[in-house]
């Protein structure tokens, strides 16, 4: 084992809990930090924050929003972070249906309709199959509530505001994983293709019948991804 710090850091209105079935398998690399992406409404601010936070040098995991701020972070300390992993993100920046999309969906929890947000949000989070799955979305919806309306604004604002990555793939020098499940809506299989293509060794590992919330939806496939990963 390697003794190798891991930081995880959660998608849009997720929390710690979204890793909670990788943790016991991770923990043994060495310790585990939790990236708090709530408090800033830049990818510049998030990550200053998180890079403050974090150990010397450390493995970096980021899912969705996460692996936004995970390019960001990379970016600005890149001899800090030993290796990446990139889980059902994308390294393009929003198109302007995508923004426009957001800022409807910003208005909406500002409003105080938060909780209809979350609902509308499903169908992109989960498999089709999955949608049916009380436990599923009751998870899902209690980490939105955990994070809250305010924060979630400040996430979109952020991810709004974040820089195109494809640019700087081929300066990632670190062994990288690229993971993404094989129906997910909000960042498909080609963004997943794209970021491994440019990343020189990358790993690209697509997860069967699951949708954006890989490690929630298949959880096993994705701790042997990340294990796998670590061993490298």
């Amino acid at each position: 084992m390697s003794g190798e710090p891991v930081v995880l850091i959660p998608g849009l209105a997720s929390t710690p809990r979204y890793y909670a079935e990788q943790v016991a398998a991770l923990w043994r690399f060495g310790a585990l930090t939790f990236a708090n992406h709530t408090a800033h409404d830049s990818m510049a601010a998030l990550a200053d924050a998180v890079l403050a936070d974090a150990p010397p040098r450390f493995a970096l995991a980021g899912h969705s929003m996460g692996g936004y701020l995970a390019f960001e972070i990379q970016r600005r300390a890149p001899s800090r972070v030993t290796r990446l992993a990139l889980l059902d993100t994308s390294a393009r920046p929003d198109t302007a249906e995508q923004t426009a999309n957001r800022r409807r969906v910003m208005a909406l929890a500002a409003a105080g309709q938060f909780a209809r947000v979350n609902e509308e949000l499903m169908p992109n989070y989960l498999h089709p199959d999955r949608l049916g799955d009380a436990a599923l979305r009751s998870l899902i919806t209690a980490m939105a509530d955990d994070v809250g309306a305010d924060a979630f604004i400040r996430q979109e604002n952020a991810i709004i505001g974040r820089a195109d990555s494809r640019p700087t793939l081929a300066a990632i020098a670190c062994p990288t994983l690229v993971l993404v499940g094989d129906a997910d809506r909000a960042t498909p299989p080609d963004r997943a293709q794209e970021i491994a293509a440019g990343i020189r060794g990358a790993t690209l590992v697509v997860v069967p019948h699951s949708g954006h919330m890989t490690s929630l939806e298949q959880p096993e496939a994705v701790t042997a991804a990340l294990v796998d990963w670590m061993r490298r």
